[in-house]
């Protein structure tokens, strides 16, 4: 027996990171774990993660080396399955490696330039994020080029950062990690500025999601308006001799703190944070004061800063979500009802100064009454009105995410506001397009500073179709113009503004992201169009190797016609839908390469002519992608979105057979040698297909796969998504916690399960089991329900994720296992 030890805090390199350079391979991270790495003979690894410290590896020769024939290999990882590991690994990695931009931002009058980067960091599992900044220097022919600093510089503890409107001043915020507060950081061009720390008892950690996130720079930049958790309530406190009265000294050792009431949280990635409330600091004293006058049953997001005029008070637009009995799980769910509302900013004060005002005075005011959403506002540059996103169409439907409207609000001069504010409709809901025509808004983020030099364009990105393109909307009008190549199947993603001109990334299915500039070119006879260039850039580096890959690649964008439409039909849900078909540029005479189907959840979502890392490492391995936008996608009219819900598990299902069949009769792909892979309600789909079309596929992968929905519905966090999926719109009036014997026959019969028995495709289970979206519960036991009756199964679960299974090594095991899986039983 060889035996080598060291020690090392778990903060430090870890054994993976010795092993993997050695055998190119990785492995899961599980306490007490034991992997073997040798094909000629067998080591074990162990770890442990329960103490401070731990042994960086421990080697043993196995006594197989001996004999062979006997060579044991550890639950879950047969010689084949650690061939596939050891073969694929290292390029797995060297796709994980490529980083991503999140976020831009010009400065110093327009010639400067900030992005916010991140790569996954699998050794941390976690992402790392830095900064890369640049010059922009435009050159005669209206392109630009951007000179780079040397190195980038990593934000290590950073929550958020948000640079003032000058471009003067830079926000960092660091939420804690323990006991301590938030810090806040204010920086200039050359130093910090100011630094504070804001305890708990004022308020927990600043929101930073994407969703309740808020941070705004007053115009003045002496303020900042943000939306944090709630400090804790106050909770029981017990001892020896019974309860202890409030008051009493907390730091008694012979004491302990109770639970106190329960409280209710917004489910999915939300779990045991506080409600979301509203601050504001003062960037040089470091004072901080909760906004008053709202109504505590809100929980607040995205706020601004409202125009200011001289003398007057300054006022906060804020979104607000209400709820009553419970907080249904609101991330990707757009049909949870929001409104914008105004507010008075808090008073500055002043020594020896007590402010008094009527309660009436600081009431926050409901600004949209006549509509049942509206998030994202946005100022114009003038402060004359005030523009939001809707997703009326959603709330009103039940569907969790549908077409979303666009809107104005006049703001008064006189700053008094009204309830009965006029919401002007800019973009309505679009329910059936022409074949090529706009098909409606499908988007959920916007910048800060939206706005071309006129005022009243907004330049914001939307999905049409299987891609996303940028759009021009003139806010007076609604006119809106297509401003990226009509001819393209790539997709765009909006980076910043310069100008009137465009920073933005392009990308497709085997095309690395590439940093585009665009400009507005006028032509004689009034045709003007928007001229795209590319900008070099260091951001999107990947290997040879990699590139090499792709480079034998092609994709395209097929239409599938509709074959079986409901009883009753509208002209939208009749209409072609799409898939994306990503294969190998060179025709093999003799056979085609083993498809893969890949499904997105939702099912109201949509999957992208954009890169997707995984889904290019697997096209790498030699596979074709069949990606399928079935009816119910976004990006094709809210007509053909609705058709779905009261149909999952028939036309949802149909939809995928007919593109399946579609490109099969083409001769694009050998009908056995098809795979499929899902997650969510792509793995509903993919447990659906196995058992209604058990011939049709040889392998299968479900990520969180809904499998039962009279399970699920007891136990997720959006219980009213199985209602209106099941029975339709009516649905949601008969959401309750308390399902009848009725709904859970309708869920069963809607269910993957109620096929189960017709199941023989040998499939691979990825589980979060922190997923309160679909719980556990539901594909653990159709797991174990197949592997009763002998179908081949591998169940995979990650302890600390929940529904996505995006943190960086859960995802890099995920789809190394999948394309493990695939290559087992497809070649």
């Amino acid at each position: 027996m060889v035996i080598l030890m060291g020690w090392r805090t778990l903060s430090s390199v870890s054994p993976v990171a010795i092993l993997s350079q050695t055998f190119s391979t990785h492995f899961p991270q599980n306490p007490f774990s034991t992997i073997s790495l040798s094909h000629r003979s067998s080591f074990h690894y162990s770890s442990s993660s329960s103490s401070a410290k731990s042994p960086i590896f421990l080697l043993t020769k196995s006594s197989s080396m001996e004999n062979p024939k006997t060579k044991e290999f550890p639950l879950g990882i047969d010689e084949e399955t650690e061939q596939q590991y050891s073969l694929h690994s290292n390029l797995l990695q060297q796709f994980t490696s490529i980083s991503s931009i999140d976020k831009s931002w010009i400065f110093n009058s327009n010639t400067g330039m900030m992005f916010s980067v991140s790569q996954p960091n699998l050794l941390a599992n976690k992402k790392r994020k830095f900064i890369l900044s640049s010059t922009v220097n435009k050159r005669s022919d209206g392109s630009v080029g951007l000179d780079w600093a040397p190195f980038p510089v990593e934000m290590t503890g950073v929550s958020v950062m948000v640079p003032s409107p000058s471009g003067s001043k830079l926000l960092i915020v660091r939420n804690p990690e323990g006991d301590g507060g938030c810090k806040f950081e204010i920086w200039s061009n050359s130093c910090l500025e100011n630094e504070f720390s804001v305890p708990q008892s004022k308020h927990g950690s600043v929101y930073a999601d994407g969703w309740f996130e808020g941070i705004s720079w007053n115009s003045d930049e002496t303020r900042i308006a943000y939306v944090a958790e709630e400090p804790s309530p106050a909770k029981p406190t017990f001892n020896d001799q019974g309860y202890k009265v409030s008051g009493s000294d907390d730091k008694d050792s012979s004491s302990w703190k109770g639970q106190g009431d329960w409280e209710e949280d917004w489910g999915e990635t939300y779990a045991g944070k506080r409600q979301p409330a509203l601050f504001v600091i003062n960037i040089t004293s470091g004072e901080v004061q909760a906004v008053k006058g709202i109504d505590k049953s809100l929980s607040v997001g995205q706020v601004v800063w409202a125009p200011s005029s001289e003398g007057s008070a300054q006022y906060l637009v804020f979104v607000g979500w209400s709820y009553e009995t419970r907080k249904l799980g609101i991330k990707y769910c757009y049909n949870r009802a929001c409104a914008l509302y105004a507010v008075k900013a808090p008073h500055e004060s002043k020594p020896n100064e007590n402010e008094i005002q009527a309660t009436e005075d600081v009431q926050a005011l409901k600004l949209t009454q006549t509509i049942s959403s509206a998030f994202l506002p946005r100022f114009s540059p003038d402060g004359n009105f005030l523009v939001f996103l809707s997703a009326r169409s959603s709330v009103d439907s039940g569907a969790h995410s549908a077409t979303n409207s666009l809107h104005r609000i006049d703001w008064p001069k006189d700053v008094k506001l009204y309830q009965s504010a006029k919401v002007h409709d800019v973009i309505p809901v679009v329910l059936c397009a022409d074949d090529d025509g706009f098909p409606g808004l499908y988007f959920s983020s916007i910048l800060s500073d939206p706005w071309l030099s006129d005022g009243h364009t907004l330049i914001i990105p939307s999905v049409w179709h299987s891609s996303q393109v940028l759009l021009s909307v003139n806010v007076f009008s609604g006119q809106i113009k297509r401003i990226t190549p009509a001819d393209s199947n790539f997709s765009w993603s909006l980076l910043t503004l310069h100008g009137n001109n465009i920073f933005a990334v392009s990308s497709s299915p085997v095309d690395v992201p590439q940093v585009k500039y665009g400009t507005f070119v006028e032509k004689e006879g009034g045709n003007s169009e928007w001229r795209w260039s590319d900008v070099s850039n260091p951001i999107y580096k990947c290997s040879d190797k990699v590139r090499s890959l792709l480079s034998s690649l092609t994709f395209s964008i097929m239409k599938i016609s509709v074959k079986e439409a409901s009883e009753n039909p509208t002209k939208g849900s009749c209409k072609p839908y799409e898939s994306i078909f990503v294969s190998s540029k060179t025709k093999k005479s003799d056979a085609c390469d083993p498809l893969i189907v890949v499904l997105h959840g939702g099912p109201h979502s949509v999957s992208l002519s954009s890169f997707s890392k995984s889904q290019a490492f697997l096209s790498s391995l030699g596979y074709s992608l069949l990606i399928v936008n079935y009816r119910g996608s976004l990006g094709f009219g809210e007509e053909a979105l609705q058709s779905l819900p009261g149909n999952i598990g028939s036309q949802d299902v149909n939809d995928v057979l007919s593109a399946i069949d579609h490109v099969i009769d083409l001769g694009l792909a050998s009908p056995s040698k098809i795979a499929v892979l899902g997650g969510s309600h792509g793995g509903f789909l993919t447990t659906h297909l196995i058992g209604q079309a058990p011939e049709k596929f040889v392998a299968a992968a479900a990520r969180n796969p809904v499998c039962n929905l009279e399970l699920m519905v007891g136990t997720t966090d959006i219980p009213d998504w199985c209602f209106v999926e099941s029975y339709g719109t009516n649905g949601r009036d008969r959401i309750t916690e308390a399902p009848s014997a009725e709904d859970l026959t309708l869920f069963y019969s809607k269910s993957p399960i109620a096929h189960l028995s017709k199941v023989k495709t040998p499939t691979v289970f990825l589980l979060g089991a922190q997923d309160l979206r679909v719980p556990i519960s539901t594909g653990l036991q159709y797991a174990r329900a197949l592997k009763e009756k002998g179908v081949p199964v591998k169940v995979i679960l990650f302890p600390n994720d929940v529904h996505g299974i995006d943190r960086p090594q859960s995802d890099f095991e995920s789809f190394l296992s999948i394309a493990a899986w695939f290559n087992k039983y497809c070649k």
